[in-house]
């Protein structure tokens, strides 16, 4: 749902989402992800409380500072969390989805069927903090957590990693994504189907080769061809991967029949991808059953198919046949550090441990799994995050550990590609000017 919208749009009554919202950034705060407490509020109030809930997580620095200043002794949770809800919905911005009044008089009623004796304290804060908001939110973004809404030490890795982007990849995570799809190169072309969504009066660009970018947002049920295959939802880095690997081998890319491992390849957007692209015999591994469900819907619903197997990549044995794969496509369980716009809670549920964690699974994959390329092959190792750690800095390593593994010089290995947004032009000469995720590419070749 999109919150530059009228109030009138939410058809139910505000009280009830701020409290379906405090439940949500409660459950993100004791350290569960949005997508699990969004699946548990009931299906009619989850649009509405999504949509708030993210602008609640993307100003929840700046909130929990101005409730330190308020109310230095925390309130119980559920309170908290709809103070801290009410709080960042109050912060001063260009398109505040409510009058100021109308939110605090629906937090108060909100207040009062979660915690009835609660209700005169979120009543005087929330008053106080409009009466001093100019000064409260001045004194508040003193802080860098509550300036750019990220944890300290992510914010000190970022600084670390990118000296001269930390500040604009803050604020790109702050922002919301566009919504960008990826069209299939066996039904259409971009420019087509940009065409296409011109007649039902849906403003789009070509943004790439086969990306088209919506001007709003809408159900995939609106988009024309969807339900029979023409078009997918897929971010315009993610859409790097199939082409690099596809197109790796100098003369004509990967030959039909080739042989593909697509390790991780739950949801699937990258297995269905590949098959666009080349006729190949890929291999959609994953180790979640339940995940692979997915993969398994999105091949339906693009008349692909695939041998989709439960294995876990870093342990072969249990499902390699012994032979190799002309090539690998690792997307890496990783930080999700560059996808923070599309997951805000990623931030606030991360711990500074998770990265070394998140590094060591990393590499045991990579090391795992470049035993199963033939000679010749190539590794497509991929992760979603902008920490150098899960990027450059652990291809360096693995490069130090495997004495025949190289970075491929054609195609050019992108590297790190930051969640900001740039100018280029890509290949067919579309003109780009969008933002991206953040992602690492790094084309392996065996010598």
């Amino acid at each position: 749902m999109n919150l530059s919208t009228p109030p009138s749009s939410f058809s139910l009554p505000l009280a009830r989402l701020l409290s379906h919202t405090a439940d949500a950034v409660q459950a993100v705060r004791s350290g569960h992800s949005l997508n699990d407490a969004l699946a548990r509020c009931p299906l009619e109030a989850r649009p509405g409380t999504q949509a708030l809930s993210f602008r609640v997580l993307r100003g929840l620095g700046g909130a929990l500072a101005v409730r330190a200043q308020l109310a230095p002794k925390p309130p119980a949770a559920p309170v908290d969390a709809l103070l801290l809800s009410a709080l960042a919905l109050l912060w001063p911005s260009g398109d505040a989805p409510y009058a100021d009044h109308t939110l605090v008089d629906q937090a108060v009623g909100a207040a009062r069927q979660r915690n009835a004796p609660s209700a005169s304290f979120v009543n005087a804060v929330l008053r106080r903090f409009l009466r001093e908001r100019d000064a409260l939110v001045a004194a508040a973004e003193q802080d860098p957590v509550a300036a750019f809404n990220h944890p300290a030490w992510w914010i000190k890795r970022l600084r670390r990693d990118w000296p001269h982007q930390w500040q604009a990849i803050l604020q790109a995570n702050n922002q919301r994504g566009p919504m960008t799809l990826r069209v299939n190169a066996r039904h259409g072309t971009a420019e087509g189907y940009v065409a296409r969504l011109h007649e039902v009066g849906m403003a789009a660009q070509v943004v790439g080769p086969q990306a088209v970018m919506l001007a709003a947002p809408c159900p995939v049920t609106q988009l024309p061809g969807f339900a029979d295959g023409d078009v997918s939802v897929q971010d315009l880095a993610a859409q790097m991967a199939a082409p690099l690997l596809v197109d790796a081998f100098i003369g004509a890319g990967l030959k039909a029949g080739a042989r593909v491992l697509d390790a991780c390849a739950a949801p699937g957007g990258k297995t269905a991808h590949l098959l666009e692209l080349a006729d190949l015999k890929v291999t959609a591994l994953d180790s979640d059953a339940d995940r692979l469900l997915r993969v398994n819907e999105t091949l339906a619903r693009l008349k692909l198919s695939a041998n989709v197997a439960v294995g876990d990549a870093g342990d072969p044995h249990g499902w390699w046949n012994a032979v190799p794969f002309d090539a690998i496509l690792l997307d890496a369980p990783c930080s999700a550090s560059g996808i923070v716009r599309r997951h805000p809670d990623v931030r606030w549920l991360r711990r500074p441990e998770d990265i070394g964690a998140l590094a060591a699974i990393q590499a045991r994959l990579l090391d795992a799994l470049w035993p199963l390329l033939k000679v010749g092959g190539r590794l497509l190792y991929a992760s979603c995050s902008v920490f150098k750690a899960e990027g450059q800095d652990q291809i360096d390593a693995f490069l130090q550990r495997q004495a025949d593994a190289s970075v491929a010089a054609t195609p050019l290995s992108p590297g790190h590609l930051l969640p900001v947004p740039d100018n280029e032009t890509s290949a067919g000469a579309h003109s780009l000017v969008a933002s991206r995720d953040g992602f690492f590419y790094a084309l392996l070749q065996k010598s």
